[in-house]
């Protein structure tokens, strides 16, 4: 077999041999009729041929010589069709048959007919030479299955693996489909700043970097809660954003330094009504993409319509680990969570109740919505009606995964002020994932911020969920990568 070095000096060599020609390998367009999928779509009768004439244009992703004829497959966005030519119908046979390979991207001209096989194919009238691929694809029956390959190099995934490119149209459509749904109630959809001179929103260590005009130091968007919370000040009662955050965190199945989010913030709205928002609006997404609430995951039917099941994070600790953590002491905690092998570097009980429940996450299968978390867990969110000791927070849960955050939002001035206070000494004695105080935001709250609830929902594992995606690489069109040398 010829090294990949080897068979690009031959495409070099036929790239100047069609220069000698004439031809130019490159051209600046190419007006095509249709596409594949309209052709394919089309209903004609074994051995028929179609009177019309048509062009497409696309990669050819096979390719068969045979003397004085040549068939091959020619693949565009919306699907792969077979071609014939033969020497007697075109002018310019030997420059295909000799110059031509497989990867390069043509335009074809010619007819519409089905095969005695029953396969709707183009008879070539006429080529034209639109990109000389000078890079062998991969060899078609192995595919394209090294994972990191496929990550580092997603154009040849896009093309080697027709699924991976369905993915990502569904998630064009998914993300299409989340706008329409907010925009039909009433929300008006914004722009966040990605540098920010303070980062805040979530518990999460940022990514910094520097302006040297003003030498100064910036930050990637680790959410973007504070610039929303504004904008509701200023009078902006329904807003939403769907935004880049960036988080300087490790890469596993369901997480990505650089990841989608979508945020909402409603004026007079506590978090049970956006319980409601976001049963309705999974509802809404899986209808319209997928034509159903039930959704396929890995064998595993989940199920979207609304109610979802509310839980406590009490109740959700008594019903999966059988503990009842409201009527247990320290000692008492302490033995639990070494029961349920889970490791501490410092103690309180709030901790131990979010750490207690990692272990409940992985069970949530179907989608619930998990409450009144402790009031330690954020310093944004109202305390519980009822019981200060807690918030009034919600994670809803869905394949074991964590899909969506929300609060009843604190706006208070003075409280909200001491509590990020607390959090900046946090901040200050090293823990990089706690908020530093934004002064500006304490001042917004002091015009006064209307009663409001926000929601946060992670578009990237939505996605997973709805094209049945193992991974979030496989929902990222490019993420994440260690350099290739690394």
């Amino acid at each position: 077999m010829k090294s990949e070095e080897q068979l690009i000096h031959q495409r070099i060599t036929k790239l100047e041999e069609l220069r000698k020609l004439k031809i130019e390998p490159y051209p600046y367009s190419y007006k095509k009729t249709h596409n594949t999928e309209d052709i394919l779509k089309l209903n004609l009768k074994t051995e028929e041929k179609l009177k019309d004439t048509i062009k497409l244009a696309g990669r050819i992703t096979s390719l068969r010589v045979m003397g004085k004829a040549s068939f091959g497959h020619l693949q565009d966005q919306t699907g792969k069709i077979q071609f014939y030519l033969r020497d007697e119908d075109i002018d310019n046979y030997n420059v295909f048959k000799k110059l031509i390979d497989i990867g390069d991207i043509i335009g074809i001209t010619g007819n519409v007919f089905k095969t005695k096989k029953g396969e709707t194919s183009i008879w070539i009238t006429k080529f034209d030479l639109l990109t000389k691929a000078l890079r062998p694809l991969p060899e078609k029956w192995h595919g394209l299955k090294d994972t990191e390959l496929r990550y580092r190099q997603r154009y040849l995934d896009l093309i080697v693996n027709p699924e991976v490119k369905d993915t990502f149209l569904k998630r064009s459509q998914i993300i299409k489909t989340i706008r329409e749904f907010f925009d039909k109630k009433g929300f008006v959809e914004v722009e966040i700043p990605t540098l920010q001179p303070v980062y805040g929103g979530a518990n999460a260590r940022p990514f910094k970097t520097h302006i040297n005009a003003w030498d100064l130091d910036l930050y990637l968007s680790i959410s973007p809660e504070i610039y929303l919370k504004k904008l509701v000040v200023g009078g902006l009662e329904k807003v939403y954003t769907i935004c880049k955050n960036f988080r300087n965190e490790g890469v596993d199945r369901t997480h990505n330094p650089e990841f989608t989010m979508l945020e909402s913030y409603q004026a007079y709205a506590d978090y049970e009504e956006t319980m409601e928002l976001t049963e309705s609006l999974y509802e809404y997404v899986a209808k319209k993409v997928l034509g159903t609430t039930k959704i396929n995951y890995q064998g595993t039917i989940i199920d979207v319509k609304a109610p979802w099941e509310r839980l406590t994070m009490y109740e959700a600790l008594k019903k999966y680990l059988k503990v009842d953590i409201e009527k247990m002491n320290d000692m008492e905690i302490k033995k639990t969570l070494k029961k349920f092998d889970v490791e501490y570097f410092h103690y309180s009980k709030a901790l131990a109740i979010d750490l207690l429940f990692s272990v409940v996450g992985p069970k949530l299968i179907q989608p619930v919505h998990i409450t009144d978390h402790p009031k330690e867990s954020t310093p944004l969110c109202k305390l519980k009606r009822g019981n200060n000791e807690l918030i009034e927070r919600f994670e809803s849960f869905a394949n074991g995964w964590e899909m969506t955050n929300a609060y009843s939002e604190l706006n208070d001035s003075i409280l909200q002020t001491r509590l990020l206070e607390e959090q900046e000494k946090k901040g200050r004695g090293g823990d990089e994932e706690y908020h530093p105080m934004d002064k500006d935001f304490i001042r917004a709250l002091e015009i006064g911020m209307p009663p409001t609830s926000g929601l946060g929902i992670g578009v990237d594992r939505m996605v997973m969920l709805l094209t049945n995606a193992k991974t979030i690489r496989d929902v990222i069109i490019f993420p994440t990568m260690r350099p290739e040398n690394k």
